[in-house]
């Protein structure tokens, strides 16, 4: 008998509780699953298990051995999916959930970018602004923006969204340049709800302190491009995202404010469930777009 059978064997009986449970998880009969253990009791010296007519709970040696063997039998399985996967073309279908304005505005091309580089992987991309839930919908992996909960997801960050606070011409003219970030007091703030607290600005000064300035005003959206359209409608100052942002400053129809004080960036995230082993398709797609953004920053 393989070695890595009786191993594989003892764990699913631990963790089951039954040889009856654990042979049904691995696919064989309940006689098989005894004769593995107790192979594998006579291969090491050791009982593993103190059986009984009602009850079969490991020794201490059982739960020593458990510890220790669990955890490479899972570096074997991540090393030989791994070599595995190195000799094959990448294949499967991939679902990804991320920001809908991100996504439209900058990822869509990287996808595309991608889809051309892997024309064997499949791409279910869905847009939204809806916080999914990554492991319930099926989805592979997710893009976030801004700081993200606690979680038993992985995140790994792919790179940092500038954030600018801009106004038209036409708003500042009628109303006024603010020279300090106190001074946005004074002024219509148009919200956008998609930031984590909209009602306050933060700003670093440029000793290195963090501030936090609480705003007004009577424009609320939970979107970004209608943040931008007001701006642009001279309604007020809007805090937006550098993707959004970057077009209309090159063109001067708005104007970049308080550059003296540093608008902290967001953090660019891809989050996926823990698994032993990462999805060749999904380890692909993560190094393609922290590729990416590293040479090429949103914004």
């Amino acid at each position: 008998m393989d070695r890595l059978d009786c191993d594989r064997m003892f764990v699913a009986v631990l963790e089951v509780g039954s040889f009856a449970g654990a042979a049904a998880r691995l696919g064989t009969s309940s006689g098989q699953a005894s004769k593995l253990v107790s192979k594998l009791e006579q291969e090491l010296g050791v009982q593993l298990f103190k059986r009984s007519t009602r009850a079969l709970s490991p020794t201490e040696v059982g739960r020593a051995y458990y510890e220790r063997v669990k955890s490479l039998l899972e570096a074997f399985d991540t090393l030989d999916a791994t070599v595995r996967e190195s000799a094959t073309t990448p294949t499967g279908r991939l679902k990804i959930s991320a920001p809908g304005t991100f996504g439209t505005a900058v990822l869509a091309s990287v996808l595309v970018e991608f889809a051309r580089t892997y024309p064997l992987i499949e791409l279910d991309v869905n847009f939204s602004d809806r916080a999914v839930n990554i492991v319930d919908e099926g989805f592979d992996m997710a893009i976030r923006i801004g700081k993200l909960d606690d979680s038993s997801l992985i995140a790994r960050r792919l790179g940092d969204v500038p954030v600018r606070v801009a106004a038209s011409p036409s708003y500042l003219q009628q109303h006024g340049t603010p020279q300090h970030w106190r001074d946005l007091a004074a002024h219509q703030c148009i919200s956008d709800t998609n930031f984590r607290d909209p009602w306050h600005w933060p700003f670093v000064t440029p000793c290195g302190d963090s501030v936090n300035m609480p705003i007004r005003g009577r424009l609320c959206f939970s979107n970004t491009e209608a943040c931008m359209q007001a701006a642009l409608a001279g309604l007020g100052i809007a805090r937006l995202p550098g993707f959004i942002a970057a077009p209309a400053l090159q063109r001067g129809e708005i104007v970049s404010l308080l550059d003296a004080f540093a608008t902290p960036p967001l953090g660019l995230f891809a989050l996926y469930p823990h698994a032993r082993h990462l999805a060749q398709k999904t380890r692909l797609l993560i190094d393609f777009l922290a590729d990416h953004f590293r040479h090429h920053p949103p914004g």
